[in-house]
C-alpha cells in the first residue's frame, strides 16, 4: 500500500542521541502480520514513556514507534477470525516494544494479538482501561482464584494513584471488596474515594523496614503495583491463605523476605504478567471489564491528541500523572 500514516517516531543517531517527532510513514514499512488496523485511540503508560526515550530495556531497534495499547478498526485481514470493519483491542505482546505500536494511525499485527471489542464498551473506553485495566483485572482474577471473597477482609492496593492502581481500586470496589488505597499523592484522595476506596493510607503507614519475618496479619489480599520493600512488607502483613498479586517494580526489584509468610500462613504470591497473558483467555477478561464497567470510568481519563503527547511523556516519567491518559490517534 502506498498510503501514509502519522506516527510518533523515535530515532537514534550514530552518536547515540535519541529524538522523537511526528512523522509520516508508508504503510508498506509496517512489519508483516495478519491484521492491518487503523488506530483510533491509544493510551500513555509508563512503559511508553520509557520507549519514547529509547530505553534499552524496552526498545531493541530503531526507528521505533511507542504505544503498547491500541484500539481501532480492521482495514485488512488475512485471518478468518476477523473481518474488515471489526473493532478490535490490541494490548501486550510486542506491541510498542519490538514492533511499531499504537502511537501511529496504522499498526500491523498477528491475529492472536487482537481481541474483538466487547459489546457495551467503546474504543475510547477500552483505552481508558488499556494495559493498566487489563493488568488490574488479572490481579482481581488471581485474588478470586485463591478463594478470597469480600467477606474475607480488607484488600490493599498500593500505588493506587497510578493507572493500574486506580483501576484496581475501582474493579475491587465494584466487586464488593473493602479497599484500602495507598498513595503518596494527597491530591488523588478524592478520585480514589469516588472509585470506591474505603480509606486512603500514606506510604509510611504500610512500609515496615524491620527484619521481622511476620507482621500483624491485616490484609485478606493485596494488589501491589510497587514492588521492593513495599511488596516485602505487605506479604508479611497478609492474612493466612491470603493472596498478593504483584505487578510492578517502581519501588525496586529486590524482595527481602523469609519463607515464613508462605509456609506458616499459606500466603500466595501471584505474579501478574499482562504482556504474555494467554491469547485464548484475553477475550474473557475484556468481556468482564465491559460487563462490569466502572461507573466513573470517564473521571479517570484525560484525552490528548498525538501531537500533544510530549509534555505528558515528561509528566508520567516525573510521577505527575493521575489516572489515565487517552491518546486520540485517528478516526
Amino acid at each position: 500500500m502506498g498510503e501514509t500514516f502519522d506516527c510518533l517516531l523515535v530515532t537514534k543517531s550514530d552518536s547515540g542521541q535519541i529524538t522523537r517527532s511526528l512523522e509520516k510513514r508508508l504503510v508498506s514499512e509496517l512489519p508483516a502480520g495478519d491484521l492491518l488496523v487503523r488506530v483510533h485511540f491509544s493510551s500513555l503508560n509508563y512503559k511508553d514513556a520509557l520507549s519514547a526515550t529509547g530505553h534499552p530495556g524496552v526498545v531493541r531497534r530503531f526507528p521505533h514507534v511507542p504505544g503498547i495499547d491500541a484500539a481501532g478498526i480492521v482495514v485488512q485481514s488475512a485471518s478468518p477470525r476477523f473481518l474488515t470493519g471489526d473493532e478490535v483491542i490490541v494490548t501486550g505482546f510486542e506491541l510498542g516494544a519490538d514492533r511499531w505500536g499504537g502511537f501511529a494511525e496504522m499498526v500491523r499485527i498477528p491475529a492472536e494479538w487482537a481481541v474483538v471489542l466487547p459489546s457495551g464498551m467503546t474504543l475510547r473506553e477500552s483505552m481508558i482501561y488499556g494495559t493498566a485495566g487489563f493488568t488490574a483485572a488479572i490481579c482481581l482474577e488471581s485474588i478470586e482464584r485463591q478463594g478470597v471473597s469480600p467477606d474475607s477482609g480488607p484488600i490493599l492496593v498500593t500505588g493506587a494513584s497510578g493507572g493500574v492502581g486506580s483501576l484496581a481500586v475501582g474493579l475491587l470496589a465494584k466487586r464488593g471488596y473493602r479497599v484500602s488505597a495507598v498513595s503518596g499523592k494527597p491530591q488523588s484522595a478524592e478520585l480514589l474515594m469516588r472509585l470506591g476506596a474505603s480509606e486512603i493510607l500514606p506510604r509510611k503507614a504500610i512500609v515496615d523496614r524491620s527484619d521481622k519475618p511476620l507482621l500483624n496479619a491485616r490484609w485478606a489480599a493485596v494488589a501491589d503495583t510497587v514492588g521492593g520493600e513495599t511488596l516485602a512488607t505487605v506479604i508479611r502483613s497478609t492474612q493466612p491463605r491470603g493472596c498478593v498479586a504483584a505487578c510492578g517494580l517502581v519501588g525496586g526489584t529486590d524482595l527481602p523476605l523469609t519463607v515464613y509468610p508462605f509456609i506458616l500462613r499459606g500466603v500466595t504470591l501471584a505474579g501478574i504478567d499482562s504482556v504474555s497473558y494467554p491469547a485464548q483467555r484475553r477475550a474473557a477478561i475484556w468481556s468482564n471489564l465491559a460487563a462490569s464497567k466502572l461507573t466513573d470510568i470517564e473521571s479517570l481519563a484525560t484525552e490528548v491528541m498525538l501531537a500533544q503527547l510530549e509534555p505528558k511523556i515528561h509528566d508520567i516519567l516525573a510521577g505527575k500523572i493521575l489516572g489515565r491518559t487517552v491518546v486520540r490517534v485517528g478516526g
